[in-house]
């Protein structure tokens, strides 16, 4: 009952986020200089036909009019029509969406692969060689510019060995995976280092704790209570930072897709911000914002339902 009332609670806390993400993206959006017009028409521009571009595409509106027609727009579930191919901005975002979620669940997937070893190795045995290794990494990972990391996964495992496509993203299942493996990779190293301490962080707190040591009075075996107990109890802490960090995995795809050539939204996002396209700048900033607004509900969901104390 304590974890219904908690979810509900957590449901309507969101909506107002959401409507608050509305009206921060779409004036943001229109602060970026430039005209679209000027982008349509290009050298036959003149003021009299940019007039006329302007109110074919209602951006000669009052601003607080044109909020509303996005509004209702939203709530017909429509982000409105590209200015430069004039298609729809959603069915534009889904085509781009599988590479997103390739990259995004890739990411989160080879960070934990990473992580969760690299956290019990270092937690298991404090202040040993192993530990002063592990804690290494998490301050080399942070300072590698993802950028650098991508261009050097591309030269070593790309052109050098030919083990991963270097850019595109394939046609079939497996080439999906295979292509994005380099970029899943890139970002997993700049959010591992992140888990990686968070994570170890709870396993040394546990490890201290009065379950643990009576686990261990009672003969258990040291795998068994670190896998069991410590490894169990530690992961709900960890939830909620990976939830967290989610809006730092949602940005890094962004840069990571121009590295590799990836066809997906954050590309398209930034080739519409070259050409001023508003309609599709606002419908993958707020699909990015409303991804990052849903996961981290989720984690605080998790984090509850794994830990009771949470609801209370």
């Amino acid at each position: 009952m304590n974890f219904l009332f908690y979810a509900g609670k957590r449901f309507l806390q969101v909506i107002p986020a959401l409507f608050g993400i509305s009206i921060a993206v779409f004036f943001l959006v229109h602060l970026i200089p430039g005209d679209p017009a000027d982008i349509i028409l290009g050298q036959t521009a003149t003021p009299a036909r940019s007039k006329v571009i302007h109110h074919m595409l209602g951006i000669d509106r009052p601003i607080i009019v044109q909020y509303f027609s996005f509004l209702n727009h939203l709530f017909h579930g429509s982000l409105g029509t590209s200015y430069v191919n004039n298609l729809s901005v959603s069915r534009l975002i889904l085509g781009r969406l599988s590479a997103t979620a390739f990259l995004m669940c890739g990411g989160i997937l080879l960070s934990l692969l990473i992580s969760v070893p690299l956290a019990i190795l270092a937690a298991s045995k404090e202040g040993a060689t192993r530990d002063q290794v592990v804690r290494v990494i998490p301050i080399v990972g942070l300072g590698m510019p993802q950028v650098w990391v991508g261009i050097e996964l591309i030269l070593l495992l790309g052109l050098k060995v030919h083990w991963f496509p270097v850019s595109g993203f394939g046609d079939t299942f497996l080439q999906h995976i295979r292509s994005t493996f380099l970029p899943a990779l890139s970002i997993a190293i700049g959010l591992s280092p992140i888990l990686i301490r968070s994570l170890r962080a709870s396993m040394l707190e546990i490890l201290e704790a009065d379950f643990v040591l009576t686990a261990k009075a009672k003969g258990i075996g040291k795998m068994r209570v670190t896998l069991s107990h410590v490894v169990r109890n530690a992961i709900i802490a960890s939830v909620t930072v990976l939830g967290v960090n989610i809006a730092y995995l949602v940005g890094s795809t962004v840069i990571v897709e121009r590295v590799f050539a990836i066809p997906a939204t954050g590309s398209l996002m930034i080739d519409a911000i070259a050409t001023r396209n508003y309609p599709i700048v606002q419908g993958v900033t707020l699909f990015f914002a409303i991804v990052v607004v849903i996961v981290n509900l989720l984690a605080d969901l998790i984090h509850a339902a794994l830990d009771p104390r949470v609801a209370l």
